[in-house]
Protein backbone atom coordinates (compact mmCIF):
# COMPACT_ATOMS: atom_id res chain seq x y z
CA UNK A 1 0.00 0.00 0.00
CA UNK A 2 2.87 2.36 0.75
CA UNK A 3 4.30 1.75 -2.73
CA UNK A 4 0.89 2.45 -4.29
CA UNK A 5 0.65 5.68 -2.28
CA UNK A 6 4.04 6.82 -3.57
CA UNK A 7 3.07 6.06 -7.16
CA UNK A 8 -0.28 7.87 -6.80
CA UNK A 9 1.40 10.93 -5.30
CA UNK A 10 3.88 11.09 -8.16
CA UNK A 11 1.16 10.56 -10.75
CA UNK A 12 -1.00 13.36 -9.35
CA UNK A 13 1.84 15.89 -9.21
CA UNK A 14 2.95 14.92 -12.72
CA UNK A 15 -0.62 15.51 -13.96
CA UNK A 16 -0.55 18.82 -12.08
CA UNK A 17 2.63 19.80 -13.93
CA UNK A 18 0.92 19.09 -17.26
CA UNK A 19 -2.12 21.14 -16.23
CA UNK A 20 0.05 24.09 -15.18
CA UNK A 21 1.97 23.96 -18.45
CA UNK A 22 -1.33 23.90 -20.36
CA UNK A 23 -2.06 27.25 -18.70
CA UNK A 24 0.51 28.69 -21.13
CA UNK A 25 -2.03 27.92 -23.85
CA UNK A 26 -4.57 29.92 -21.86
CA UNK A 27 -2.18 32.86 -21.64
CA UNK A 28 -1.57 32.68 -25.40
CA UNK A 29 -5.29 32.92 -26.15
CA UNK A 30 -5.90 35.55 -23.48
CA UNK A 31 -3.00 37.81 -24.47
CA UNK A 32 -3.38 37.41 -28.23
CA UNK A 33 -7.12 38.09 -27.99
CA UNK A 34 -6.53 41.11 -25.74
CA UNK A 35 -4.13 42.75 -28.20
CA UNK A 36 -4.59 44.03 -31.73
CA UNK A 37 -4.62 41.81 -34.79
CA UNK A 38 -1.32 43.17 -36.13
CA UNK A 39 0.47 41.86 -33.03
CA UNK A 40 -1.41 38.58 -32.45
CA UNK A 41 1.17 36.24 -33.99
CA UNK A 42 3.99 37.95 -32.11
CA UNK A 43 2.19 37.77 -28.76
CA UNK A 44 1.43 34.09 -29.26
CA UNK A 45 4.80 33.05 -30.66
CA UNK A 46 7.04 34.80 -28.12
CA UNK A 47 5.23 32.91 -25.35
CA UNK A 48 6.52 29.61 -26.69
CA UNK A 49 10.18 30.51 -27.09
CA UNK A 50 10.30 32.36 -23.76
CA UNK A 51 8.84 29.25 -22.11
CA UNK A 52 11.72 27.36 -23.67
CA UNK A 53 14.28 29.86 -22.37
CA UNK A 54 12.69 29.85 -18.91
CA UNK A 55 12.85 26.04 -18.78
CA UNK A 56 16.53 25.88 -19.70
CA UNK A 57 17.53 28.61 -17.24
CA UNK A 58 15.51 26.93 -14.48
CA UNK A 59 17.29 23.64 -15.24
CA UNK A 60 20.69 25.31 -15.18
CA UNK A 61 20.41 27.52 -12.10
CA UNK A 62 16.84 28.38 -11.12
CA UNK A 63 15.97 25.17 -9.30
CA UNK A 64 19.28 25.27 -7.43
CA UNK A 65 18.80 28.90 -6.40
CA UNK A 66 15.39 27.97 -4.92
CA UNK A 67 15.90 24.57 -3.33
CA UNK A 68 19.66 24.12 -3.12
CA UNK A 69 21.64 24.21 0.10
CA UNK A 70 22.62 27.78 0.76
CA UNK A 71 21.53 30.57 3.07
CA UNK A 72 18.42 32.54 3.97
CA UNK A 73 18.72 34.61 0.79
CA UNK A 74 19.47 32.04 -1.92
CA UNK A 75 20.26 28.36 -2.59
CA UNK A 76 23.71 27.45 -3.87
CA UNK A 77 23.60 23.82 -5.03
CA UNK A 78 21.64 21.35 -7.22
CA UNK A 79 22.47 23.15 -10.46
CA UNK A 80 22.02 21.43 -13.84
CA UNK A 81 19.59 18.86 -12.46
CA UNK A 82 20.68 15.28 -13.08
CA UNK A 83 19.11 13.12 -10.36
CA UNK A 84 17.92 9.70 -11.61
CA UNK A 85 16.24 8.63 -8.36
CA UNK A 86 13.07 6.56 -8.93
CA UNK A 87 9.85 6.57 -6.93
CA UNK A 88 10.90 3.34 -5.25
CA UNK A 89 14.20 4.90 -4.20
CA UNK A 90 12.74 8.21 -3.07
CA UNK A 91 9.82 6.93 -0.98
CA UNK A 92 7.94 10.11 -1.90
CA UNK A 93 8.00 12.49 -4.84
CA UNK A 94 10.86 11.73 -7.20
CA UNK A 95 13.19 14.67 -7.79
CA UNK A 96 12.25 14.61 -11.49
CA UNK A 97 8.52 14.99 -10.76
CA UNK A 98 9.18 17.75 -8.25
CA UNK A 99 11.44 19.57 -10.73
CA UNK A 100 8.88 19.20 -13.53
CA UNK A 101 6.16 20.69 -11.35
CA UNK A 102 8.29 23.57 -10.08
CA UNK A 103 9.57 24.64 -13.50
CA UNK A 104 6.01 25.22 -14.67
CA UNK A 105 5.49 27.85 -11.97
CA UNK A 106 8.63 29.67 -13.09
CA UNK A 107 7.33 29.73 -16.67
CA UNK A 108 3.94 31.09 -15.58
CA UNK A 109 5.62 33.88 -13.56
CA UNK A 110 7.70 34.80 -16.61
CA UNK A 111 4.60 34.87 -18.83
CA UNK A 112 2.87 37.21 -16.37
CA UNK A 113 5.91 39.52 -16.36
CA UNK A 114 5.78 39.83 -20.13
CA UNK A 115 2.26 41.27 -19.94
CA UNK A 116 3.94 44.62 -19.28
CA UNK A 117 5.91 44.44 -22.55
CA UNK A 118 2.93 43.83 -24.85
CA UNK A 119 2.76 45.48 -28.29
CA UNK A 120 5.89 47.63 -27.97
CA UNK A 121 9.03 45.74 -26.86
CA UNK A 122 11.75 44.42 -29.16
CA UNK A 123 11.93 40.66 -29.58
CA UNK A 124 15.54 40.68 -28.34
CA UNK A 125 14.34 42.24 -25.07
CA UNK A 126 12.12 39.22 -24.43
CA UNK A 127 15.06 36.87 -24.97
CA UNK A 128 17.45 38.64 -22.60
CA UNK A 129 14.90 39.46 -19.90
CA UNK A 130 13.60 35.88 -19.93
CA UNK A 131 17.11 34.73 -18.94
CA UNK A 132 17.55 37.40 -16.27
CA UNK A 133 14.09 37.01 -14.72
CA UNK A 134 14.38 33.21 -14.63
CA UNK A 135 17.80 33.37 -12.97
CA UNK A 136 17.84 36.45 -10.75
CA UNK A 137 14.28 37.46 -9.85
CA UNK A 138 11.83 34.57 -9.58
CA UNK A 139 14.19 32.03 -7.91
CA UNK A 140 15.19 34.48 -5.18
CA UNK A 141 11.62 35.23 -4.12
CA UNK A 142 10.70 31.54 -4.41
CA UNK A 143 13.64 30.60 -2.18
CA UNK A 144 12.60 33.12 0.46
CA UNK A 145 9.12 31.58 0.73
CA UNK A 146 9.19 28.02 -0.63
CA UNK A 147 12.86 27.10 -0.39
CA UNK A 148 13.32 27.55 3.34
CA UNK A 149 14.52 31.16 3.11
CA UNK A 150 14.05 33.96 5.60
CA UNK A 151 10.34 34.54 4.93
CA UNK A 152 9.66 30.82 5.37
CA UNK A 153 11.43 31.01 8.72
CA UNK A 154 8.96 33.75 9.73
CA UNK A 155 6.01 31.50 8.76
CA UNK A 156 5.01 33.21 5.50
CA UNK A 157 1.98 31.42 4.02
CA UNK A 158 1.66 31.10 0.24
CA UNK A 159 0.11 27.75 -0.62
CA UNK A 160 0.50 27.95 -4.42
CA UNK A 161 1.94 31.35 -5.29
CA UNK A 162 -0.12 34.54 -4.96
CA UNK A 163 3.16 36.17 -3.96
CA UNK A 164 5.82 33.89 -5.41
CA UNK A 165 4.31 33.64 -8.90
CA UNK A 166 1.69 36.33 -9.40
CA UNK A 167 3.00 39.32 -7.46
CA UNK A 168 6.57 38.68 -8.58
CA UNK A 169 5.55 38.53 -12.24
CA UNK A 170 3.30 41.59 -11.91
CA UNK A 171 5.98 43.76 -10.30
CA UNK A 172 8.40 42.92 -13.10
CA UNK A 173 5.62 43.80 -15.55
CA UNK A 174 5.14 47.15 -13.76
CA UNK A 175 8.84 47.96 -14.13
CA UNK A 176 8.67 47.21 -17.86
CA UNK A 177 5.48 49.22 -18.35
CA UNK A 178 6.96 52.27 -16.62
CA UNK A 179 10.16 52.16 -18.69
CA UNK A 180 8.55 51.35 -22.04
CA UNK A 181 5.81 53.98 -21.61
CA UNK A 182 2.32 53.76 -23.21
CA UNK A 183 1.60 52.47 -26.69
CA UNK A 184 1.21 54.95 -29.52
CA UNK A 185 -2.33 56.35 -29.54
CA UNK A 186 -3.24 55.18 -26.04
CA UNK A 187 -3.35 58.65 -24.44
CA UNK A 188 -4.18 62.06 -25.87
CA UNK A 189 -2.45 65.36 -25.13
CA UNK A 190 -5.37 66.47 -22.94
CA UNK A 191 -4.85 63.44 -20.70
CA UNK A 192 -7.82 61.44 -21.96
CA UNK A 193 -7.33 57.84 -23.02
CA UNK A 194 -8.37 55.79 -26.02
CA UNK A 195 -9.50 52.18 -25.97
CA UNK A 196 -7.08 50.03 -27.98
CA UNK A 197 -9.42 47.06 -27.98
CA UNK A 198 -8.24 43.50 -28.30
CA UNK A 199 -9.15 41.83 -31.56
CA UNK A 200 -10.91 38.67 -30.35
CA UNK A 201 -13.10 38.36 -27.25
CA UNK A 202 -13.79 34.70 -28.00
CA UNK A 203 -10.06 33.98 -27.72
CA UNK A 204 -9.83 35.82 -24.41
CA UNK A 205 -12.84 33.96 -23.05
CA UNK A 206 -11.49 30.57 -24.10
CA UNK A 207 -8.10 31.56 -22.68
CA UNK A 208 -9.64 32.26 -19.28
CA UNK A 209 -11.44 28.90 -19.35
CA UNK A 210 -8.17 27.11 -20.12
CA UNK A 211 -6.47 28.99 -17.28
CA UNK A 212 -9.32 28.16 -14.93
CA UNK A 213 -8.96 24.42 -15.67
CA UNK A 214 -5.18 24.60 -15.41
CA UNK A 215 -5.50 26.25 -12.01
CA UNK A 216 -6.84 23.00 -10.57
CA UNK A 217 -3.36 21.62 -11.17
CA UNK A 218 -1.70 24.86 -10.10
CA UNK A 219 -3.41 24.79 -6.69
CA UNK A 220 -4.57 21.19 -6.39
CA UNK A 221 -1.21 19.55 -7.10
CA UNK A 222 0.47 21.91 -4.62
CA UNK A 223 -0.73 19.39 -2.02
CA UNK A 224 2.14 17.26 -3.42
CA UNK A 225 0.09 14.11 -2.97
CA UNK A 226 -3.33 12.51 -2.71
CA UNK A 227 -3.33 11.54 0.96
CA UNK A 228 -6.69 12.11 2.72
CA UNK A 229 -8.13 13.57 -0.47
CA UNK A 230 -7.10 17.07 0.60
CA UNK A 231 -6.58 17.98 -3.04
CA UNK A 232 -10.39 17.97 -3.40
CA UNK A 233 -10.69 20.58 -0.66
CA UNK A 234 -8.14 22.80 -2.40
CA UNK A 235 -9.90 22.43 -5.75
CA UNK A 236 -13.25 23.27 -4.12
CA UNK A 237 -11.88 26.50 -2.65
CA UNK A 238 -10.31 27.34 -6.01
CA UNK A 239 -13.61 26.87 -7.85
CA UNK A 240 -15.62 28.89 -5.33
CA UNK A 241 -13.23 31.85 -5.41
CA UNK A 242 -13.06 31.94 -9.21
CA UNK A 243 -16.84 31.84 -9.49
CA UNK A 244 -17.23 34.60 -6.90
CA UNK A 245 -14.62 36.76 -8.63
CA UNK A 246 -16.32 36.50 -12.03
CA UNK A 247 -19.76 37.35 -10.63
CA UNK A 248 -18.46 40.21 -8.47
CA UNK A 249 -16.54 41.82 -11.34
CA UNK A 250 -19.45 41.56 -13.76
CA UNK A 251 -21.95 43.16 -11.39
CA UNK A 252 -19.47 45.83 -10.32
CA UNK A 253 -18.91 46.84 -13.94
CA UNK A 254 -22.64 46.63 -14.64
CA UNK A 255 -23.46 48.97 -11.78
CA UNK A 256 -20.68 51.42 -12.64
CA UNK A 257 -21.17 51.59 -16.41
CA UNK A 258 -24.59 50.14 -17.13
CA UNK A 259 -22.96 47.36 -19.16
CA UNK A 260 -21.92 43.84 -18.16
CA UNK A 261 -18.47 44.21 -19.72
CA UNK A 262 -17.06 40.88 -20.95
CA UNK A 263 -13.31 41.57 -20.48
CA UNK A 264 -13.98 42.82 -16.94
CA UNK A 265 -15.92 39.65 -16.13
CA UNK A 266 -13.05 37.54 -17.44
CA UNK A 267 -10.53 39.47 -15.37
CA UNK A 268 -12.81 38.98 -12.37
CA UNK A 269 -12.60 35.20 -12.75
CA UNK A 270 -8.81 35.40 -12.97
CA UNK A 271 -8.76 37.74 -9.96
CA UNK A 272 -10.68 35.19 -7.91
CA UNK A 273 -8.18 32.53 -8.92
CA UNK A 274 -5.15 34.68 -8.11
CA UNK A 275 -6.65 35.75 -4.77
CA UNK A 276 -7.30 32.21 -3.56
CA UNK A 277 -3.96 30.82 -4.73
CA UNK A 278 -2.17 31.81 -1.51
CA UNK A 279 -4.89 30.52 0.80
CA UNK A 280 -6.66 27.64 -1.00
CA UNK A 281 -5.21 25.16 1.47
CA UNK A 282 -5.61 27.32 4.57
CA UNK A 283 -9.17 28.69 4.63
CA UNK A 284 -12.78 27.53 4.91
CA UNK A 285 -14.98 27.44 1.79
CA UNK A 286 -17.05 30.44 2.93
CA UNK A 287 -13.83 32.44 3.24
CA UNK A 288 -12.82 31.37 -0.27
CA UNK A 289 -16.05 32.94 -1.56
CA UNK A 290 -15.35 36.17 0.34
CA UNK A 291 -11.74 36.27 -0.89
CA UNK A 292 -12.88 35.76 -4.50
CA UNK A 293 -15.65 38.36 -4.23
CA UNK A 294 -13.30 41.02 -2.90
CA UNK A 295 -10.73 40.15 -5.56
CA UNK A 296 -13.37 40.53 -8.28
CA UNK A 297 -14.39 43.97 -7.05
CA UNK A 298 -10.80 45.09 -6.54
CA UNK A 299 -9.72 44.24 -10.08
CA UNK A 300 -12.34 46.61 -11.55
CA UNK A 301 -11.20 49.60 -9.54
CA UNK A 302 -7.53 48.70 -9.96
CA UNK A 303 -7.81 48.73 -13.76
CA UNK A 304 -9.46 52.14 -13.60
CA UNK A 305 -6.74 53.44 -11.29
CA UNK A 306 -3.91 52.36 -13.59
CA UNK A 307 -5.78 53.95 -16.49
CA UNK A 308 -5.97 57.26 -14.62
CA UNK A 309 -2.28 57.02 -13.75
CA UNK A 310 -1.57 56.56 -17.50
CA UNK A 311 0.08 53.21 -16.93
CA UNK A 312 -0.69 51.28 -20.11
CA UNK A 313 -1.42 47.67 -19.19
CA UNK A 314 -2.95 45.90 -22.22
CA UNK A 315 -3.34 42.53 -20.49
CA UNK A 316 -4.43 43.92 -17.06
CA UNK A 317 -1.52 41.97 -15.57
CA UNK A 318 -0.85 44.64 -12.96
CA UNK A 319 -4.40 44.51 -11.62
CA UNK A 320 -5.15 40.80 -11.92
CA UNK A 321 -1.81 39.47 -10.71
CA UNK A 322 -0.42 42.44 -8.81
CA UNK A 323 -3.19 44.22 -6.91
CA UNK A 324 -5.16 41.03 -6.35
CA UNK A 325 -1.97 39.09 -5.62
CA UNK A 326 -1.43 41.44 -2.68
CA UNK A 327 -4.99 40.89 -1.46
CA UNK A 328 -4.69 37.12 -1.81
CA UNK A 329 -1.52 37.11 0.25
CA UNK A 330 -2.93 39.32 3.00
CA UNK A 331 -6.18 37.34 3.18
CA UNK A 332 -4.28 34.46 4.79
CA UNK A 333 -3.52 36.68 7.74
CA UNK A 334 -7.26 37.17 8.18
CA UNK A 335 -8.89 33.82 7.37
CA UNK A 336 -6.29 31.06 7.97
CA UNK A 337 -7.80 28.22 9.99
CA UNK A 338 -5.83 26.96 13.01
CA UNK A 339 -6.18 23.34 11.90
CA UNK A 340 -4.73 24.13 8.47
CA UNK A 341 -1.87 26.37 9.56
CA UNK A 342 -0.81 26.22 13.20
CA UNK A 343 -1.45 22.50 13.57
CA UNK A 344 0.85 21.67 10.64
CA UNK A 345 3.48 24.19 11.73
CA UNK A 346 3.02 26.44 8.69
CA UNK A 347 2.51 29.92 10.08
CA UNK A 348 -0.21 30.99 12.49
CA UNK A 349 -3.99 31.17 12.47
CA UNK A 350 -5.56 34.28 10.95
CA UNK A 351 -6.82 37.34 12.79
CA UNK A 352 -10.46 36.22 12.57
CA UNK A 353 -9.61 32.90 14.23
CA UNK A 354 -7.86 34.26 17.29
CA UNK A 355 -4.37 34.31 15.84
CA UNK A 356 -3.88 37.98 16.47
CA UNK A 357 -1.98 40.29 14.14
CA UNK A 358 1.16 38.19 13.83
CA UNK A 359 0.31 36.25 10.67
CA UNK A 360 -1.15 39.32 8.96
CA UNK A 361 2.09 41.14 9.74
CA UNK A 362 4.18 38.33 8.27
CA UNK A 363 2.03 38.29 5.13
CA UNK A 364 2.41 42.07 4.76
CA UNK A 365 6.17 41.77 5.21
CA UNK A 366 6.22 39.15 2.46
CA UNK A 367 4.28 41.43 0.11
CA UNK A 368 6.56 44.41 0.68
CA UNK A 369 9.84 42.50 0.53
CA UNK A 370 8.96 40.30 -2.44
CA UNK A 371 7.23 43.04 -4.41
CA UNK A 372 10.02 45.55 -3.81
CA UNK A 373 12.73 43.07 -4.74
CA UNK A 374 11.00 42.03 -7.97
CA UNK A 375 10.29 45.63 -9.02
CA UNK A 376 13.68 47.12 -8.15
CA UNK A 377 15.76 44.33 -9.68
CA UNK A 378 13.59 44.22 -12.83
CA UNK A 379 13.76 48.01 -13.15
CA UNK A 380 17.55 48.10 -12.78
CA UNK A 381 18.08 45.23 -15.21
CA UNK A 382 15.77 46.77 -17.80
CA UNK A 383 17.45 50.17 -17.45
CA UNK A 384 20.84 48.56 -18.06
CA UNK A 385 19.42 46.71 -21.06
CA UNK A 386 17.92 49.97 -22.31
CA UNK A 387 21.34 51.65 -22.30
CA UNK A 388 23.27 48.70 -23.72
CA UNK A 389 20.75 47.81 -26.44
CA UNK A 390 19.98 51.36 -27.50
CA UNK A 391 16.39 51.13 -26.35
CA UNK A 392 13.87 48.48 -25.35
CA UNK A 393 11.11 49.63 -27.65
CA UNK A 394 10.60 49.10 -31.35
CA UNK A 395 10.62 52.17 -33.59
CA UNK A 396 7.45 54.20 -34.10
CA UNK A 397 7.18 52.90 -37.65
CA UNK A 398 7.54 49.28 -36.52
CA UNK A 399 4.96 49.72 -33.78
CA UNK A 400 2.45 51.23 -36.20
CA UNK A 401 2.88 48.45 -38.77
CA UNK A 402 2.70 45.82 -36.02
CA UNK A 403 5.20 43.49 -34.42
CA UNK A 404 4.04 40.50 -36.45
CA UNK A 405 5.58 41.88 -39.63
CA UNK A 406 8.35 44.03 -38.13
CA UNK A 407 9.78 41.37 -35.80
CA UNK A 408 8.82 38.10 -37.53
CA UNK A 409 8.30 38.97 -41.19
CA UNK A 410 4.78 37.54 -41.38
CA UNK A 411 1.32 38.26 -39.99
CA UNK A 412 -0.69 36.07 -37.66
CA UNK A 413 -3.63 36.86 -39.96
CA UNK A 414 -1.90 37.19 -43.36
CA UNK A 415 -4.96 37.33 -45.61
CA UNK A 416 -6.76 39.94 -43.53
CA UNK A 417 -3.70 42.13 -43.04
CA UNK A 418 -2.78 41.92 -46.74
CA UNK A 419 -6.29 43.16 -47.54
CA UNK A 420 -5.90 46.05 -45.10
CA UNK A 421 -2.54 46.98 -46.64
CA UNK A 422 -4.10 46.93 -50.11
CA UNK A 423 -6.88 49.26 -48.94
CA UNK A 424 -4.33 51.70 -47.48
CA UNK A 425 -2.22 51.61 -50.66
CA UNK A 426 -5.28 52.24 -52.83
CA UNK A 427 -6.40 55.14 -50.62
CA UNK A 428 -2.90 56.67 -50.70
CA UNK A 429 -2.74 56.33 -54.51
CA UNK A 430 -6.13 58.01 -54.95
CA UNK A 431 -5.12 60.85 -52.65
CA UNK A 432 -1.86 61.34 -54.57
CA UNK A 433 -3.52 61.69 -57.99
CA UNK A 434 -6.73 63.44 -56.91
Amino acid sequence: MEAVQVLMDNLWVAIGAILVFFMIGGFILLEAGSTRMKNAGHVAGKTIFTAGIGTLVFWAVGYGFIYGEGNAFIGLSNFFYGDTTTAADAGGLTPAVDFSFQVMFAIVALTIAFGGFAERAKLSVYVIFAILFSALIYPVVAHWIWGGGWLAEHGKQDFAGSTVVHLTGAMAALAATVILKPRIGKYNKDGSSNVLAGHNQVYTTLGVLVLWVGWFGFNGASTFGVADGFLGYVILNTQLAAAAGAVAAMFTAWVKTGKADVPTTLNGALAGLVAITASCGFVAPWAAVVIGLIGGVMVVFSMQLFEKLKIDDPIAALSVHGTVGVWGTLSNGLFALPALSTDIDWGKAGLFYGGGWEQLGVQALGVVASGAYAFVVAFVLLKIMDKVMGGLRVTEEEEIMGLDISEHGSYGYPEHMALEEAKLTTAATKEKFS
